[in-house]
């Protein structure tokens, strides 16, 4: 009998592994979670917790403006700085909460940073832990631009606790980090640029919708420069300049890298027990295990083309608390996987896209419902409001994208019909709540849908 410390362990304390290490403790497992940092991992404490607290200040004034002139008067304001602390006073507790669930489960926590010495040990904090299973969770972190002053240029999460707005702020990148963080302090007030390497931005996403955002950024006075490649960032006087290789230079008084993500692997010693990985991530199988029987990986860490999102890092959590649990050893299924980018207003998206339209135009039915014009009075006065909807020649919904202040709520509704391949008949046997955007875009698809 193997003599292990513990039956499982964790390193990395996010989503993609405290879900599957509580689960594991109720059923019995002796669990441990090595973090190196806050506990809860990025989401919870400088990702996406604290970005849509911040948004919801700059929805409120969004949607506001479209009652300006139509019984709305008056000028609202962001206060940055009172925003900030409202942010501190609600997201850096959180930590201390899970922290305090995760040991009353009687799960154990190691503060350090874990370290493969061999293929069931690690070091951590000083000592040497073992496990007979071994699940890595570390995530991403931001990729900063190796250019000349680099060191000038800040995260994501430094801006997420920025407590004072600077007057002009440029994005490098027009990704969803960019983007969502581009507008959000435009509608607190600030000068924005933004500056890209390839010709458009938020690739992926339903084209006509990136567009309309796009522009929708350019009323707002957010400058876009697109085929521009970031060359330096240098102080000057009292700000900062960024030079691009076209000769490009723009003035400002804070830079933020939005260049992508990496994946946390340097300081874990994977070459110790030969676990595999590439640029992009830890390589694994369809039961997310690794090279390794005994060492398994999750979330955004694991090189994959599905989206990296905090869902699918629960997703896989989950999936993996059955799998070492004994409740299945089935491979990973992944249903449709939701993406939303948090602009103003905001797009979503789900299963198949246009993009997989035209490689088979033949095997889809596309149907563009201009929800927000026809549903006026459901939709908080947004006329543009669109839902592109794709059909398969059963007629049941295999993707959806949509553009509009109410799209996450409904894309998971979309999401709901296409992963539970629903038919109208089956939709009619539930009562929704009237009047609201989900019963009125389901009254507009209606038509379209697998009857029976």
């Amino acid at each position: 009998m193997n003599n292990y410390d513990y039956d499982v362990m964790f390193i990395g304390s996010g989503h993609a592994n405290w879900h599957a290490a509580l689960a594991l403790r109720k059923a019995g497992k002796k669990v441990v979670l090595i973090e190196k940092d806050l506990i809860a991992g990025t989401c919870t404490n400088y990702g996406c917790n604290a970005k849509i607290l911040l948004d919801g200040a700059a929805d409120v004034l969004h949607q506001a403006a479209a009652y300006q002139g139509k019984g709305i008067t008056g000028e609202l304001k962001i206060d940055w700085s009172a925003l900030m602390a409202y942010k501190q006073q609600t997201i850096n507790p959180i930590h201390l909460l899970l922290e305090q669930q995760f040991k009353a489960a009687g799960i154990e926590i190691v503060d350090g940073t874990a370290a493969f010495v061999g293929q069931h040990t690690v070091t951590a904090a000083g000592k040497t832990i073992s496990a007979q299973d071994i699940i890595i969770g570390t995530g991403q972190r931001p990729n900063i631009l190796p250019i000349p002053g680099k060191e000038l240029m800040h995260d994501s999460r430094d801006f997420l606790d920025l407590p004072e707005l600077p007057k002009h702020l440029t994005f490098i990148g027009a990704g969803i980090v960019s983007l969502e963080f581009a507008m959000l302090v435009r509608a607190a007030g600030a000068q924005v640029t933004v500056i890209e390497f390839a010709k458009t931005a938020l690739r992926g996403f339903e084209g006509k919708y990136v567009e309309l955002i796009l522009q929708q950024m350019r009323d707002l006075g957010i400058k876009l420069h697109f085929n521009e490649a970031v060359q330096s960032v240098a102080k000057q006087d009292s700000r900062l300049v960024v030079k691009t290789a076209s000769g490009l230079e723009v003035m400002t008084d804070y830079v933020v890298a939005g260049t992508g993500r990496i994946p946390n692997i340097e300081e874990l010693a994977l070459d110790k027990v030969g676990v595999k990985f590439d640029k992009t991530g830890i390589l694994v199988d369809d039961h997310l295990r690794t090279n390794i029987k005994n060492i398994y990986a999750s979330g955004d860490v694991i090189a994959k083309r599905i989206p990296k999102l905090t869902p699918t890092a629960t997703f896989e959590s989950n999936y993996l608390a059955s799998l070492l649990s004994g409740r299945t050893t089935a491979p990973i299924q992944y249903p449709a996987i939701a993406s939303v980018v948090f602009t103003l207003p905001r797009i979503a998206q789900v299963g198949v896209t246009s993009a997989q339209v035209a490689a088979s135009p033949n095997d889809y039915q596309v149907v563009t419902i201009p929800y927000g014009a026809r549903l006026r009075f459901q939709t908080k006065n947004e006329p543009t409001a669109e839902a592109t909807l794709i059909f398969n020649r059963e007629h049941y919904l295999v993707g959806a994208s949509v553009y509009g202040d109410e799209a996450p709520e409904l894309i998971n509704f979309l999401t709901m019909i296409i992963s539970q391949k629903l038919t109208l008949s089956k939709l009619n046997q539930a009562v929704f709540a009237f009047p609201s955007q989900t019963i009125g875009l389901l009254s507009m698809l209606s038509p379209y849908l697998k009857q029976i």
